[in-house]
């Protein structure tokens, strides 16, 4: 028998040398030819050297598929010149060697599962599944995340293993109803290939300088997508770092804070795996995005005289935000309306506050009152804001003259008519909410004596 490994990824046209035949005979009567069985990946090829010694190879006319034929069995015959002619027959047997040529492939295309939003950690939400056609190494598989944002990394893990997906978060139904998690299936061995990702998950900022030595200040994640030993991480900083759960870290204080010598720290973490060679990552522990802007009141009530002049400006009590740097309130934005502008104004200490603008002049009789919606964002990622209404409430100013209902009023009496006989009402409307008062202005009549007199209501 003649064996052979041949891997199933070798190419068409490879040769492969056969053991040559002996025959104790010589010229004509020695080896002069060989014939192969029958077959649709081999063939022979029959080389005469110099002394001709004839000597033969396999040539793969079609490439193999082990996940069809793991093995091939051919006779291999060769014939002497002699007359009558003998021959002799060798079995070849071809053991046909696994390349990674078949991607894993998942039981579903789509998982589906539910779970409450009060699932205790380490609930299991589904496992996944996936198959592969190739063996040994070639048909290991392994589970990944595949472009799963940090946010969902920190609430649910995946046994690179087994597929079993677990919760490891909090899980808020009224923050999002359902997740998409894509799922990747990677055969052959594992490859050191992904550093560790660290997660800042919770942070207190500031920190009283009163706290006790131990105080936990941070909570830290750290994941890395390789399997084994390569996903076996060690972090570390100057200042200690303490492991609390699977793959969460304690940020903790250890000694006595002191604002007066030092205000603020910062402080870079490192992860580093155990694969070969291994392979890390680092952060620098910063404020984290977890407070939004907050403005003192509900609403904010600005009285404003119609009267008031283009360009007044009024100052609105700025919003707060307990995160600070880039994460603190960045701008303000005021709803778009017709009399009003907002100006962002910045403090010497870099304090975002806002004046509300007079962009047109009001009008009471058109406008008795406006409401304003004004947010307050900050620069974190995701970014947060915070709004509230600004209620103004527009003053009279008395700019309107008052009007008669008649432009003439005329009336008639007897000229016996009683002393202080009513002749006429006349009556005007103004705008205001104030009272008139009437004045004659002139009165024609002769001779000089005027019969009449005008009476306010009021007087």
């Amino acid at each position: 028998m003649i064996s052979f490994e041949i891997r199933e990824s070798a190419v068409k046209g490879a040769t492969f040398l056969l053991t040559e035949a002996r025959d104790a005979d010589i010229g004509t009567n020695a080896v002069q030819r060989y014939n192969l069985q029958n077959n649709e990946h081999f063939t022979i090829n029959v080389n005469t050297e110099a002394g001709g010694r004839k000597h033969s190879e396999l040539l793969l006319l079609k490439e193999l598929d082990r996940e069809k034929e793991k093995e091939l069995k051919l006779v291999l015959t060769a014939l002497d010149g002699g007359s009558p002619p003998r021959s002799g027959a060798a079995i070849v047997h071809i053991t046909v060697l696994d390349a990674n040529d078949n991607a894993p492939v998942f039981s579903h295309a789509v998982y589906k599962a539910s779970v409450p939003e009060n699932s205790p950690l380490d609930t299991v939400v589904v496992i996944v599944s996936a198959t592969d056609a190739d063996t040994g190494p070639n048909g290991d598989i392994t589970y990944y995340f595949d472009h799963v944002s940090d946010d969902h990394v920190s609430l649910f893990s995946l046994n690179h293993k087994t597929g079993e997906i677990r919760v490891i978060g909090s899980l808020d139904y009224e923050t999002e109803t359902s997740t998409e998690l894509r799922i990747r299936a990677k055969d052959g061995p594992d490859v050191n290939d992904n550093p560790p990702a660290i997660n800042l998950k919770s942070l207190s900022n500031p920190i009283p300088e009163n706290a006790p030595p131990g105080t936990e200040v941070g909570i830290i994640n750290v994941q890395d997508r390789d399997s084994e030993n390569n996903r076996q991480v060690r972090c570390s900083i100057q200042q200690g770092l303490v492991p609390s759960i699977k793959h969460y870290y304690s940020l903790l204080t250890t000694g006595q804070l002191d604002r007066e010598i030092v205000s603020d720290y910062n402080i870079t973490i490192t992860a580093t795996d155990e694969g070969s060679p291994p392979l890390s990552s680092s952060k620098t522990v910063q404020d984290i995005n977890d407070h939004a802007p907050v403005f003192p009141k509900d609403i904010i009530k600005l009285e404003i005289t119609e009267s008031a002049d283009k360009g007044a400006r009024y100052c609105i009590n700025a919003a707060q935000d307990a995160d600070i740097g880039q994460n603190s309130i960045q701008s303000y934005i005021l709803q778009q309306n017709a009399n009003f502008l907002f100006s962002s104004q910045t403090t010497s200490a870099g304090r975002k506050y806002g004046e509300l603008v007079l962009d047109k002049e009001i009008d009471r009789e058109e406008h008795q009152e406006i409401k304003l919606l004004l947010t307050a964002v900050d620069g974190g990622s995701p970014q947060r804001s915070g709004t509230v209404v600004i209620h103004v409430i527009v003053l009279d100013a008395n700019d309107n003259a008052p009007i008669f209902s008649e432009a003439v009023y005329r009336a008639s009496l007897p000229e016996n008519s009683d002393l202080r006989t009513p002749v006429v009402r006349v009556s005007a409307s103004d705008g205001l909410d104030a009272g008139l008062f009437f004045l004659p202005t002139k009165i024609t009549h002769s001779p000089l004596f005027v019969p009449f007199s005008f009476l306010s209501p009021w007087s």
